[in-house]
């Protein structure tokens, strides 16, 4: 394994984090408090190519590696997870979903102004009664003539007020259970749509996430992504790339809380030295260098096996696990460095604490990637193909 990074993935880095530093870090604290989602973000990623920065260049993209995307994801959670989320959902969940199962009529209708910024995606499976248990979801999908009728509702859904175009599951055949579910690219344009923002989060406070509800909403059969019945394994797939993501995004939680706690070890004094110097307090601060590192390891691993098109489902699950872990212990020990001053947010280590628990149960919680990582060893899971594969990185695609 390589490494290094290319020249391009520096540039990349660089170009990202100034971006970070410049229009995020002074405006983060405001939006944070008052629950704002600033639109204008999602616009200027958009114009610096980095909304589709791993989809091929013939659909939009920038034509950049799946390793680029995770250094995107790293360095705007070093901001606020509120907009890695929105490149997770946007670029993760949906758009790289559209590469690997779309046709190639949807991919022109969709991917590429998703891929451009010039559109929003985002991702509907989460329902109130439907979480890890996917099979217990309620919304239907019925036939008839040349659409399908969608009732149901969705919760937890990042970008519900702000995405123009939803990849959401639904029933066609419940007798089937996994089996007779079916994805549908869903605008929101369409009649039967509404969405409705949830107040009131522990974290994540600066993005957009709520609920939506289909009501008789009649999606165009074309619409159908795959095959009636496909649903469940499209689903599954849109989460490796969705948990790599996530995982990029805790690498760069914790930089944040190594950040804020190595200026704040140098500035605070007590006992007569800085408190950097006293040895627990160096405990707190290696365990984010390890968990950093680490979680790098595991998330760029899982990005070379996305590059050369290997099913990747175990290695980002532990990616995705381990790094979200990482980071909620980075979070947990910033904000006992920085002391009473933590529990203010006078200091950002608050907000990442905050901002540090969502990450824990979305796409799949702690338990479900523990079970996950024993059944493998234990031979009860297998590293089965899936019918389609994200492709393969090619660089002169």
């Amino acid at each position: 394994m390589n490494f290094e990074w290319s020249d391009e993935q520096r540039m990349l880095r660089k170009t990202v984090r100034d971006f970070v530093d410049r229009e995020i870090m002074p405006h983060i604290g405001e939006w944070d408090a008052k629950g704002k989602w600033n639109p204008s973000v999602m616009n200027q990623l958009a114009n610096l190519g980095l909304m589709g920065v791993c989809i091929p260049t013939k659909y939009g993209g920038s034509g950049m590696d799946y390793n680029a995307l995770a250094i995107v994801c790293e360095e705007l959670e070093r901001g606020d997870t509120a907009f890695r989320t929105a490149v997770s959902v946007h670029t993760g969940l949906n758009s790289m979903t559209l590469l690997q199962w779309g046709t190639e009529e949807q991919k022109r209708k969709y991917l590429v102004p998703q891929a451009r910024g010039e559109k929003i995606g985002a991702f509907g499976l989460t329902e109130p009664g439907a979480g890890s248990d996917v099979a217990a979801l309620q919304t239907t999908a019925r036939r008839d003539g040349d659409f399908y009728i969608l009732n149901g509702q969705k919760t937890w859904i990042s970008l519900c007020d702000i995405a123009d175009h939803f990849l959401i599951f639904a029933y066609t055949d419940k007798k089937m259970k996994h089996h007779g579910i079916s994805a549908f690219i869903v605008e929101r344009t369409m009649d039967g749509f509404s969405s409705k923002a949830t107040k009131g989060k522990l974290g994540i406070r600066a993005g957009n996430t709520g609920e939506l509800f289909f009501d008789q909403l009649k999606v165009p059969a074309e619409n159908l992504l795959g095959k009636e019945g496909d649903g469940f394994k499209i689903a599954m797939s849109a989460l490796d790339s969705g948990r790599f993501t996530v995982a990029a995004g805790a690498c760069g939680q914790i930089m944040a809380c190594l950040e804020a706690s190595v200026n704040y070890c140098h500035e605070r004094k007590t006992f007569g030295k800085e408190i950097g110097k006293h040895q627990l307090v160096q405990q707190m601060i290696a365990k984010m260098e390890a968990g950093l590192q680490m979680s790098r390891l595991l998330v760029y691993r899982a990005g070379e096996l996305k590059n050369s098109g290997v099913r990747n489902t175990r290695e980002t699950s532990l990616a995705k696990w381990q790094a979200c872990d990482f980071a909620n212990q980075a979070a947990d020990d910033a904000v006992q460095i920085h002391g009473a001053y933590g529990y203010s947010n006078e200091y950002p280590v608050e907000r990442y604490l905050r901002n540090s628990k969502a990450p824990v149960i979305y796409e799949g919680t702690r338990e479900i990637h523990t079970i996950m990582q024993a059944e493998y060893v234990l031979g009860y899971r297998k590293d089965r193909p899936l019918n389609k594969m994200l492709p393969a990185w090619d660089p002169d695609a």
